[in-house]
């Protein structure tokens, strides 16, 4: 985080030093803080003392008082509260809204989901997010000025001022309607993001690429859509286009940016057209509600003939597409993300087998995200605490110290 705190024009990194020490660590001793911030005795209990002193830092029982005393002068106990601030997090799709609001150690403090409507003007839109957002602030009880970071998932691209570059449908405009100006006021640090990039981010911090350097977060549900992590460094590119799908249009055997959800619709009508499907089974059945992927894959899984055919065309097609997302950027894993990750074994099984020949490099690992619909989320709220971190805290301690 940044380390310098300002005492009425004077730098004090250890202020910073001490903050980014206590982040998330719980409760501590000044020896502790010494050897974690580096910081000489002096300086640390200093450091400390003056968090105390502006409600940054708050001091806890002894190790008499909280009953861990062995003998000896009791160690002065210290936590960076939890409660102190939050952040939100937006997830603003094409079609719903969702809003959580945190507090500092991630637990939900507000939670809305709802709809949005596709055919809204920007105005509107803004509008309709405004209005929902401050619904979720009243209901978690959370001041204004205690909101240390805000982060909005959109689905377009985003370049790093926040704004979209132009569609020439006018989706991306209408997707992130100038959010990063309209949501400016509401917190030090307010981010625009893809939302496959904060799926990215949310795999790497608590997904299945914690550890890894070389990832792919494959939004795989009505959209493809990919979050891009080489070398440890999560792409955006020059307008916020890195990951963005419609090359598929001019892959053969793909063909388009469509996700999991349609393509194995599709591919479950062009097998019952086709008579290939048990005219009195399950896969037929499914037609009169309009052939739903994840119960088409809750059939594969229970191993239903006709399903499982076309869970392994879909992993076919599947395959293409990490193929020339493994060709490109070179992942040790592509994990499969969004709602329709949970039932998606069927196809990766199938994929796996395809895409070997598919490939001259060595084929990606190809792995479920278990992070559930919410993930651009739970990427939101993960941006949105390394921010509070670094900026958001800081300034806290800084305007503390002026007022």
């Amino acid at each position: 985080m940044s380390t310098s705190v300002v005492e009425h024009g004077n730098a004090r990194p250890s202020l910073g030093q001490v903050l980014d020490f206590a982040w998330g660590r719980g409760p501590f001793t000044a020896t502790e803080a010494m050897a974690g911030a580096s910081l000489t005795r002096s300086t640390t209990i200093d450091a400390i003392d003056t968090l105390v002193d502006l409600g940054v830092v708050h001091e806890l029982a002894n190790a008499r008082d909280a009953g861990e005393y062995s003998g000896g002068r009791p160690a002065r106990r210290f936590e960076l509260p939890a409660d102190l601030g939050a952040v939100i997090a937006l997830d603003a799709g094409d079609a719903h809204l969702g809003i959580t609001i945190t507090d500092l150690a991630r637990a939900p403090l507000a939670h809305l989901r709802t709809g949005l409507d596709p055919q809204h003007t920007v105005g509107q839109r803004r509008a309709t997010i405004l209005r929902h957002l401050e619904a979720a602030l009243a209901e978690s009880g959370v001041p204004r000025d205690r909101i240390l970071a805000l982060c909005a998932g959109v689905a377009a691209p985003v370049a790093r001022d926040g704004s979209s570059p132009p569609h020439p449908a006018g989706f991306w405009e209408r997707t992130n309607p100038g959010l990063a100006e309209v949501l400016a006021g509401w917190a030090p640090v307010v981010q625009v993001k893809n939302d496959a990039v904060l799926a990215a981010a949310a795999e790497g911090d608590l997904g299945e690429a914690v550890g890894c350097r070389d990832y792919i977060a494959l939004v795989a549900g009505e959209r493809l859509g990919a979050g891009a992590v080489v070398d440890g460094h999560i792409l955006h590119g020059a307008h916020g286009g890195v990951g963005e799908m419609v090359l598929f249009d001019h892959v053969r055997g793909v063909d388009s940016a469509d996700g999991l959800g349609p393509v194995t619709a599709r591919l479950a009508r062009g097998l019952i057209e086709a008579g290939e499907a048990s005219p009195g089974g399950p896969l037929v059945a499914l037609l009169a509600d309009g052939l739903p992927a994840d119960r088409i894959l809750a059939l594969a899984a229970a191993r239903d003939p006709d399903a499982v055919r076309v869970a392994r065309r879909a992993g076919e097609f599947l395959a293409r597409v990490v193929a020339v997302l493994g060709s490109t950027y070179d992942p040790e894993r592509v994990i499969i993300c969004g709602a329709i990750a949970d039932g998606i074994e069927p196809v990766l099984d199938a994929a796996r087998d395809a895409l070997r020949p598919l490939l001259d490099l060595p084929a990606p690992v190809l792995l479920r995200s278990r992070l559930g619909a919410d993930i651009v989320l739970t990427g939101a709220i993960s941006t949105a605490l390394a921010a509070a971190r670094s900026v958001g805290l800081p300034q806290l301690v800084a305007q503390r110290l002026r007022g």
